[in-house]
């Protein structure tokens, strides 16, 4: 995961958020989460929740650690991190009365004891209202802005303040460059300070919602994390949201919430969904109550947490839930209507396959390239274990869009797997089978050694045989990496764009409930999602931390630094094993250098591509930046020189792209507003231009596989080297892979390596992703 100061986390905008099985109305534990009393208290669940994961933990885990004094200090140096990564709420001095407790998580643990934890947590409480209370006071008297003064805003590497009057000076430059941002974007002092003084005052509130959940969250994960980046503690409200990613479906009402200072807005609704069409239900309404059934009581929700909002919203399919809205055109004071919806199944179609055809037309050839872009790599086990003919796969999806995209005359085809961070290792191995004949797709070892091969072994015909391309980046992680690495071995296709993540590890998800020594106990103990094994390339490589390199490289970002398992300290090292029996299907070497060749040529000569290197540079600058000055006169003249590129990229992208890929309204480039303080409309307005914005580099990909084609089409010779089996079956029929009748996929087992029975069975199997920032409320 990429590890982010909790406030960060808890006052993001917007959270994630996905149906339950069960109504709030069901879920006593699942109350409303105002004003905290302090100081939190831990209770028994989670400390019988933290002694059953420390047992996993110490037996079962892949690179299985004891938890003692030295675990102890990886957990308090990880605790802090997670609480105060900037380093900007706690000092030295403080610091020093924490670190009787740097030896002793270890015993919080085991003793069933979380005292020391929850002291710091809550005083991490105390210290951001102070903090954020003191920033409130700076605004009263203004800032000098004609001094030489800098701020750092990159402090991860930085000390933790010495004493009060030196966290006090950090404060003041932080709000200072809060204040300046805003005074180069033109605001009035007057409204500085209330636009401040409401951000501030929004925190406090938000920090006073944090109870003893978030610190349980926190520690665990801590602890969890640093046994390895990928092992997650998922209290009940996460374990059922990830449940949920993976199934792509939820039961719910088919509205996704945003928050809105003190309020919840409605952001989108889902096609077909209850909220849609009931009719009654906008964009920019805002959910002021919610009553369970046809009668209870409207619950008024103003300056509830989102999470909170949407547990009350969710529930179970064929239950009635009412909501108190305030119309969009009416605003929060406008006349209240109360509207019933029934909750149904609602798919997710937002992260499913979705398939487009890009048509090339070069110096009079025209060839259609189609695209298949998989955000996951996502299976509904449950639902197809039970039978449902509907139940959402990857695999599925993916066959089904093949088969449209041939029927639409596709010469080519290009599976995008950018940002896709993985998910089911099963369907990592079933989308492979979509692309060749038979054989082994990943090899993967457990804690004992024991190395087992993985693939197709079937007789299903390939769905499609013809030239296909891969294109992935930085987040391209575990599940995509073996999919990736698997054709690359084969030779199957072109991988295509930059260094992919580098995470070669599977994670397992075990209900801690299952453990409860009271079996008839309503245990709400949350989940592990464990790493239990490794995963290899059948070529006896392995993607971890080395990931795949393409084999048409694009230029990079400049997150690497920043972003990919070996960013992370205590990540497995590279290994490597012997090749699993397999033989590669083609060899695309024997085009690679006039593909390299064609495609530098046309790079050299494109404006999109030109203005694409010339944006990666700017940001780069920009991202490498670590002090900024806090002289008006000086960030008045970089702004300026910053407003003149950005203008000159808007001006290029108009002239290459259209007016319709840029926006005239947005000239400024800080308008210094988080994004909450905008207006649901901008950010949505924003949202659809990134989403329409032109990609050059899938263009560039679809033009490297149109070359493809035609090299292909040019040379019989060629074709029988690059195209699987020598092009003899290119024509295979249609297969839908893993259809309703499939068997349920053979579970990732979480062993000691000794076969003993006393080993847990998992969930599922997951080459899972990385976690990700969360960024909306579906329910």
């Amino acid at each position: 995961m990429t590890f982010r100061p909790l406030l960060a986390l808890m006052l993001a905008l917007t959270v994630t958020v996905t149906a339950s099985a069960q109504s709030a109305a069901d879920m006593g534990a699942s109350k409303p989460r105002k004003e905290s009393t302090l100081p939190l208290q831990p209770n028994a669940t989670e400390a019988d929740a933290a002694l059953i994961s420390a047992h996993l933990l110490t037996r079962f885990h892949y690179d299985a650690q004891p938890l003692d004094d030295a675990m102890s200090q990886k957990i308090y140096t990880l605790y802090f991190k997670l609480l105060d990564g900037e380093k900007v709420y706690f000092t030295q001095q403080d610091m020093a009365k924490f670190a009787q407790y740097k030896d002793k998580f270890d015993d919080a643990i085991w003793n069933r004891d979380l005292s020391g934890p929850f002291d710091i947590f809550n005083q991490y409480i105390l210290r951001a209202v102070d903090r954020m209370n003191y920033a409130r006071s700076l605004l009263k008297q203004g800032f000098d802005f004609n001094t030489n003064d800098t701020y750092t805003i990159d402090r991860k590497n930085a000390d933790w303040p010495k004493d009060q009057a030196e966290l006090n000076d950090l404060w003041r430059k932080r709000v200072m460059n809060d204040w300046l941002r805003l005074k180069l974007a033109g605001k009035t002092d007057d409204d500085i300070r209330k636009t401040l003084d409401k951000r501030y005052s929004s925190y406090v509130n938000r920090v006073r919602q944090l109870d003893g959940e978030d610190a349980f969250q926190t520690f665990m994960t801590a602890y969890a994390n640093s046994t390895d980046p990928h092992t997650d503690y998922m209290g009940p409200r996460e374990a059922e949201n990830f449940d949920i990613t993976m199934k792509l479906s939820l039961e719910g009402i088919g509205a996704q919430l945003q928050a809105r200072d003190d309020y919840t807005q409605i952001a989108s609704l889902v096609p077909a969904s209850p909220a849609i069409k009931s009719g009654k239900l906008h964009v920019g309404d805002t959910v002021l109550g919610v009553g369970q059934g046809d009668s209870g009581p409207i619950v008024d929700v103003v300056g509830w947490r989102l999470d909170d909002v949407v547990n009350l919203i969710r529930g179970k399919k064929d239950t009635t839930v009412r909501l108190e809205i305030a119309p969009a055109d009416q605003g929060p004071d406008g006349k209240h209507v109360i509207i019933p919806l029934v909750r149904e199944k609602i798919a997710i179609e937002d992260q499913a396959a979705k398939k487009k055809v890009i048509d090339i037309d070069d110096n009079g050839v025209d060839r259609k390239i189609g695209v298949i872009e998989l955000p996951m790599f996502y299976s509904d086990f449950g639902a197809r274990s039970e039978g449902d003919k509907n139940f959402k796969s990857a695999t599925r999806d993916v066959s089904k869009l093949l088969g449209e995209l041939k029927a639409e005359g596709v010469q080519g085809v290009v599976i995008d797997l950018r940002n896709n961070g993985g998910g089911s290792l099963y369907e990592a191995n079933e989308l492979t089978g979509l692309f060749i004949d038979k054989g082994p797709t990943v090899q993967v070892r457990n804690a004992g050694g024991a190395v087992q091969a993985q693939g197709k072994d079937d007789d299903s015909p390939m769905v499609w045989s013809g030239p296909m391309a891969v294109l992935v980046n930085r987040g391209t992680a575990s599940a995509s990496e073996i999919f990736s690495a698997a054709i690359q071995d084969y030779g199957r296709g072109l991988i295509i764009g930059t260094p992919t993540f580098g995470k070669g590890t599977v994670q397992t998800l075990i209900d801690l409930d299952r453990f409860a020594s009271d079996p008839d106990s309503k245990a709400n103990f949350g989940a592990l999602k464990m790493t239990v094994q490794e995963f290899f390339r059948i070529n006896g490589g392995s993607t971890q931390l080395r990931g795949v390199t393409p084999d048409l490289l694009y230029p990079t970002n400049g997150d690497e630094k920043d972003f990919g398992e070996s960013t992370y300290d205590n990540a497995l090292p590279w290994t490597q094993i012997a090749p699993a029996d397999y033989k590669p299907v083609a060899d695309m070497k024997g085009y690679l250098a006039q593909l390299q060749q064609l495609h530098d040529a046309r790079a050299a000569k494109s404006p999109a591509w030109q203005l694409m290197l010339d944006e990666l540079t700017q940001y780069k600058k920009l991202a490498d930046r670590t002090t900024i000055s806090l002289n008006f006169a000086q960030r008045e003249t970089e702004r300026k020189q910053l407003d003149a590129i950005q203008a000159d990229f808007r001006a290029r992208h108009k002239t290459i792209d259209g007016n319709n890929s840029v926006s005239d309204d947005n000239d400024q480039l800080d308008d210094g507003l988080n994004p909450s303080e905008r207006s649901l409309t901008t950010e949505l307005k924003e949202q659809e231009e990134a989403k329409n914005a032109p990609d050059p580099q899938l263009q560039e990909t679809a033009h490297v596989l149109y070359d493809a084609v035609g090299l292909i089409n040019a040379n019989p010779k060629l074709a029988a080297v690059v195209l699987p089996y020598g092009g003899k079956e290119s024509e295979p029929a249609l297969a839908v892979v893993a259809g309703p009748n499939a068997t349920t996929a053979p579970e990732t087992s979480v062993g000691n390596g000794d076969g003993g029975s006393s080993t847990p069975a998992p969930d599922a199997s997951h080459a899972s992703a990385p976690a990700k920032s969360a960024s909306s409320g579906n329910h």
